[in-house]
């Protein structure tokens, strides 16, 4: 895996692997199918990719994007909203025994609180933008709604309304029916993208969700 350089002011130059940050992240990673290894992985991707176009600092998105799940808490718990806050202290905690400086560490855990839906706290850095981005952009596309089944499926949801699947008299209940999912909170996502990459793929993906569900209309309406 490729490396991230350091240059703290209290110490020589240093490497950091990344394969140091999978490893960390393996042991704490979450059970949950939609929020796994892969999902970290995806993650890290995606925030290379955008971080490199945006001329980011990698020294703060990689790290970010690596640890911003390595607290994980249920989606039906109510205090849902502090694992972002949880996960940005972990972060900061290990990082700094590994010898991060801590200028670089303020970043990474502002990036990770940020990265949060449910937390909604504003990203105020490119880097925070960047990660949130990141996070956000697995929601959507085949990868969005395979998450959005598992995550439902786990906590015993209905796939959908028998009465109105689409929500198109209703308002959307997503503590009830899977594709409500897609009406509360999915398709506004990229509402919120920061970067331009980002927007790009939503626009791609949400249109694939579209197709899905015009597909799933088709095959219960028989």
């Amino acid at each position: 895996m490729s490396e991230i350089r350091l240059f703290p002011k209290e110490a020589t130059p240093m490497h950091i692997d990344e394969s140091q940050l999978q490893a960390f992240v393996a042991e704490l990673i979450s059970t949950d199918g939609a929020h796994d290894l892969a999902h970290v992985q995806r993650v890290v991707a995606n925030a290379k990719r955008y971080a490199t176009t945006e001329q980011a600092d990698l020294a703060v998105v990689i790290p970010a994007a690596w640890l911003h799940d390595c607290v994980s808490i249920p989606k039906s718990w109510p205090d849902r909203s502090r694992a972002s806050s949880l996960a940005a202290n972990k972060a900061a905690e290990r990082l700094l025994a590994w010898g991060y400086p801590r200028a670089t560490i303020d970043g990474i855990h502002h990036a990770i609180v940020a990265h949060s839906y449910s937390a909604g706290i504003e990203a105020r850095t490119l880097e925070a933008k960047i990660v949130q981005d990141a996070d956000r952009i697995d929601a959507l596309g085949a990868i969005g709604i395979s998450r959005c089944l598992l995550v439902g499926g786990n906590i015993n949801r209905s796939l959908y309304s028998a009465i109105d699947p689409f929500c198109e008299t209703r308002q959307p209940d997503d503590g009830e029916y899977c594709i409500d999912h897609f009406f509360s909170k999915l398709f506004g996502i990229a509402e919120t993208l920061h970067t331009d990459a980002a927007r790009q793929d939503a626009k791609e993906r949400v249109g694939f969700m579209r197709q899905f569900l015009a597909r799933l209309a088709a095959e219960i309406s028989v």
